[in-house]
Parts: structure tokens; C-alpha cells; sequence
């Protein structure tokens, strides 16, 4: 049994299983460009919201640190003090958790091969947006996208994050150059094509998606991975990488 910073009881148990059942093979391969915008734009032009749960949240936080902050005699009205406090975040990160776990599953299912960027979310995480990347839980929910992959007989790529996806026109293959951040669509001067900025970059990410696929050369097939501390509900603090085992 596992109490939380939130006041909340796990029960921690091992189940032995067997493999997980391979999802019937499909067709499409997704790139996905993560933001803070959006929270991902797929390479078909689909574009998820950002949840913002931590941004939505801030009021009743701000309440629950002001509150702990004016606790300052008796450690047992600051220990009640704390405990709301931890119990607002935890809030905030099990909604969050949700959203990941929703939007990876769907992704998992109608996709064949699924690739991101690999972002320095450690390096970003020391700028002025430190907040906003925090709160789109980039890594958790790539995190999420591997396992489910390997588990369920999915390709998943990691492309190198050095890798100039916003810059190179996808529809003639021109690097274009760098653009500023405020500059969302630009027409290409080779071949004139009109691109959305987070499309352009998604299906980019997708053609190298498709060139790993092809490099296996072979079906994939699912592997057992271990659930998740996440999965169950606990609490939880350059080169292309692809999960799945070709042939068989």
C-alpha cells in the first residue's frame, strides 16, 4: 500500500500475463509536430487543442498556495494546508494523464507506423516556457505512444530532433530556410506550394516515418512490455529509433 503527497492509497500488485494480442494491421503512417498552440498537428491535417489543464487550473492553485502561505502557526492547520495544496496538482496531473492515455490509444489504433520528434524537453523546460511545456507533458505522452506501439504491434519512429522539419517544403523537398515563430503559413519559393507551418513540419515527420518502415522491410509484430506505473493510476514523478520486432 502506497499513500501519496495528495493523501490517496495504492494498492500495488503483479499479474502474470501473456502477450498482448497484435491490433489488425492498417495502412496509414502519422507524423505528429508537438506544440503549445496545438498540442500535436498530424501529418492528415488534424489539429488536437492543448488541454492547458495547469494554465486552467492556476486560480485554484494560486488559492491553495496563498492559503499554505498564511498557515504559519500550528503544523497541523499547515500540514491540512499542504495537503490541499498536493491534492489540487494531483488533480491537475490525472487529468493530464487522462488526455495522454485518450489521445495515444486512438493514435495506437488507426495507425500502422506513428513518429515524432525527439524534442529537448529539458532544454525547453529552462526557457520562459518552462510553464506551458510542463503542462503539455510532452514526454509522458511519448513515453506512452512507445509502449503501446511495442505492445500492440505498431511502428514507432523517433526522429532526430536536429532535423530541419519546418524549414524543408514537403511537397518538393527544398529546405526553405528558418522562419520566425509568427510566421504560420509560407509559400515556397521553388515550387510556389502554400503550407501551413505545424502541417508542413507533421508531414515531414511522417516521410521519415515511412522510410524507417521500409527500412525494417518486414511486418511488425507486438512484444510484452510491462504495464505503466501510470497505466494503473500510481503517481509517476539525430538517429531514428523504432520499436518492434521485424519479421514473424
Amino acid at each position: 500500500m502506497i499513500k501519496d503527497s495528495a493523501g490517496r492509497y495504492f494498492a500495488s500488485f503483479v499479474v502474470e500475463t501473456g502477450p498482448s494480442e497484435a491490433l489488425p494491421a492498417t495502412t496509414p503512417e502519422v507524423g505528429i509536430d508537438l506544440g503549445l498552440g496545438h498540442f500535436a498537428v498530424l501529418s492528415d491535417g488534424t489539429k488536437i487543442d492543448s488541454p492547458r489543464f495547469l494554465r486552467r487550473a492556476e486560480k485554484r492553485l494560486k488559492r491553495t498556495h496563498q492559503s499554505l502561505s498564511r498557515k504559519a502557526k500550528g503544523p497541523e492547520y499547515r500540514e491540512k494546508a499542504q495537503l490541499h495544496v498536493a491534492r489540487a496538482h494531483a488533480r491537475v496531473a490525472d487529468a493530464r494523464r487522462e488526455f495522454h492515455h485518450q489521445l495515444s490509444t486512438r493514435l495506437i489504433r488507426e495507425n500502422q507506423a506513428i513518429a515524432v520528434e525527439d524534442l529537448a524537453v529539458k532544454g525547453l523546460a529552462r526557457t520562459r516556457l518552462a510553464k506551458s511545456i510542463h503542462d503539455a507533458g510532452w514526454a509522458q505522452f511519448t513515453a506512452m505512444l512507445e509502449y503501446k506501439a511495442a505492445r500492440y504491434g505498431r511502428t514507432f519512429v523517433r526522429i532526430g530532433r536536429f532535423e530541419p522539419t519546418s524549414q524543408v517544403c514537403s511537397a518538393c523537398g527544398v529546405k526553405d530556410g528558418l522562419k520566425p515563430l509568427n510566421v504560420r503559413v509560407w509559400t515556397c519559393q521553388e515550387c510556389g506550394a502554400v503550407l501551413d507551418r505545424d502541417i508542413n513540419a507533421a508531414v515531414n515527420v511522417a516521410n521519415a516515418a515511412g522510410l524507417a518502415v521500409s527500412a525494417c522491410g518486414a511486418q511488425m509484430r507486438q512484444v510484452p512490455v510491462p504495464a505503466q506505473r501510470g497505466e494503473a493510476g500510481t503517481h509517476r514523478d539525430g538517429q531514428p529509433t523504432v520499436v518492434g520486432i521485424p519479421g514473424l
